[in-house]
């Protein structure tokens, strides 16, 4: 079993792979992290409300974009979990060239996707569209390189300016509009960021298939835990909720074999 966790601003995503499936998924509040004791005991407990022994777990690998936490978290693992963790960092080997400016700048979890991305999708050009704290797209070539992408606000994040830099403006329930026209304050704040998202998201594909990929039309995938919102509007080839924890795993395989 290896037990792979993306730490994220927002949340900590976790799953423990039997083989090449994903048999438990969990998310823990990135801000309620205390000490190392309370996130061990928080793993311990996880695993074992799941009928997962710790005992049976072989590895963990870790992608983190949130540095404050990295020492805690390393720490709950080896006096919980009895393991040191596998950390994505710069030096490890991931099969992908960072084609960019500069590579240390270049989040892990979207390294992480990326491996994923190039292993679900070997030869083909590709973009991957992450909906999470921040909404990032990231460009892939066929022949393994990170080209490079864009970072804006997330879902969640955009309402939250509206909520909290407005004296008027609620704090609404993220959904999918039943049509773009709002006709009550709630329903105008969940179409604008629905359809901003949306339309940047297009726009954004476009402009790399001209620009990156010379026309030549990519694979988008989704992902992220706002990715399903987008289901049906023909934006992606395919959404693939857990493509980070896969290419976790994948990064971790390549280095224990080196």
């Amino acid at each position: 079993m290896i037990l792979c966790f993306d730490i994220g601003n927002s949340h900590i995503f976790g799953g423990v792979f039997e083989g090449n499936k994903i048999t438990l998924r969990f998310r823990y509040n990135s801000n309620q992290i205390g000490t190392s004791d309370q996130l061990g005991l928080f793993f311990l407990e996880v695993l074992k409300a799941n009928g997962i022994d710790p005992l049976n777990l072989q590895h963990i690998a870790i992608c983190s974009v949130v540095p404050s936490l990295d020492y805690t978290f390393n720490s709950a693992c080896v006096k919980y979990l009895k393991m040191k963790p596998f950390i994505l960092q710069s030096g490890v080997k991931t099969g992908l060239k960072l084609a960019v400016k500069n590579p240390l700048e270049v989040g892990s979890d979207r390294i992480a996707n990326g491996i994923a991305a190039i292993d679900q999708f070997p030869d083909k050009n590709i973009i991957v569209i992450d909906y999470g704290t921040a909404t990032t797209h990231c460009a892939f070539s066929k022949d393994k390189e990170f080209l490079g992408g864009t970072i804006a606000p997330g879902i969640k994040i955009s309402m939250e300016a509206l909520t909290h830099n407005t004296a008027k403006l609620p704090a609404v329930e993220i959904v999918k509009p039943k049509e773009t026209l709002g006709k009550t304050t709630i329903t105008n704040i969940q179409s604008g960021i629905y359809y901003c998202q949306l339309g940047a998201s297009k726009s954004i594909i476009e402009n790399f298939t001209h620009e990156v990929f010379q026309g030549e039309k990519p694979i988008v995938i989704g992902t992220g835990g706002f990715s399903h919102l987008f289901k049906q509007e023909k934006l992606f080839d395919t959404i693939i909720p857990d493509l980070v924890l896969f290419g976790l795993k994948i990064a971790l395989l390549k280095n224990l074999s080196s």
